[in-house]
């Protein structure tokens, strides 16, 4: 029997954030998984966590796992899958360590995922983001790094931690404004900025002060802003941006629909899927393509094109005098 955890601690430590270079937020998420994994296994086996075997994570255990986590944490299907992608990761770092368990890694990866409706991404429309980048009060300090914040967050379709992790020195503000974006896998992109954009962090610039951290964006202590911290700055000026905004009120505005907002923007200005792609630094397309099925001008363009089919028209005749009957004005 052995051990899963210097496995799962080398796996979490190393080989995510150093070797295959997954952000801060992934780890945690894969953390929170694994551990759900091991206090359900613990429980069902009636040991330690730290006394968990690999042999001991097998299919049985793993499908009533999903199944708890969906049935007892009420978790949705899409929940479900992250998790399971999380042990199916784990279970193929397993298989070049440990060659006595490539057949039970064989089979874990054969679980499949789970099918459910997918309902439209939620996003936010210009005068929406318009509404919440206008709510800062810039006659203060925070309010013009909040009102820099959320601008660049949407110009940039910047991810939580792209956005607060950006170093000062990654951004340039020469004869062509750009950031340089350390993204998901360690992939770098360089964005252009608009005028806007540049105006704003420039206003930001010039009262940030000397901060200890390299960070552009800190918090009132001088420090780096962290994930929470953004969440409650956009979370305050949507709630003050609904007494405008019509549409905002009563909604639950997330940073992601930002980024989402902006590559609906992207797409309707470009056209162009691969650029939307490029400018979200996101490695496969197809994950691009969710914002297809928001734009409806996609589908009234491809409409227009498309010549409407020719239909004969005619008058219904009663096949018999008694049906004719029916049809007689009374």
């Amino acid at each position: 029997m052995i051990p899963i955890a210097p496995l799962i601690t080398s796996f979490l430590r190393e080989h995510m954030p150093v070797e295959r270079g997954y952000s801060l937020h992934t780890c945690e998420t894969y953390a929170h998984a694994f551990r759900l994994l091991f206090i359900f296994a613990s429980k069902r086996l009636g040991i330690r966590p730290s006394q968990l075997c690999i042999e001991q994570i097998d299919v049985a255990l793993i499908l009533a796992f999903l199944a708890y986590i969906e049935e007892q944490r009420g978790n949705s299907p899409a929940t479900r899958n992250g998790r399971l992608a999380a042990i199916k990761a784990f279970f193929h770092y397993v298989e070049f360590r440990v060659p006595s368990a490539l057949e039970q890694a064989r089979q874990i990866h054969a679980i499949p995922v789970k099918r459910y409706d997918k309902a439209l991404i939620q996003h936010l429309t210009n005068n929406e983001v318009r509404a919440i980048i206008d709510a800062p009060d810039i006659t203060t300090r925070l309010g013009i790094r909040d009102r820099a914040m959320l601008h660049l967050c949407f110009a940039g379709g910047l991810r939580v931690s792209e956005l607060v992790g950006l170093p000062l020195e990654n951004l340039s503000l020469q004869r062509t404004p750009s950031i340089r974006v350390l993204g998901k896998g360690r992939r770098e992109r360089c964005l252009p900025l608009w005028k806007a954009t540049a105006a704003d962090l420039r206003a930001w610039l010039a009262v940030r002060g000397q901060v200890p951290v390299p960070e552009l964006f800190v918090n009132a202590q001088g420090e780096a802003m962290t994930r929470a911290g953004f969440e409650y700055v956009l979370d305050k000026h949507s709630r003050t941006a609904a007494k405008k905004c019509a549409s905002l009120k009563g909604r639950s505005v997330s940073p992601h629909q930002l980024r989402h907002g902006c590559a609906i923007t992207m797409l309707q200005a470009t056209r162009d899927i691969r650029k939307v792609a490029l400018w979200l630094g996101h490695a496969d397309i197809r994950t691009t393509e969710i914002y297809l099925r928001v734009d409806p001008s996609e589908k009234l363009e491809a409409m227009e094109r498309v010549l409407p089919l020719g239909l004969r028209r005619g008058r219904f005749k009663a096949p018999d005098a008694l049906i004719a009957s029916l049809f007689e004005p009374g």
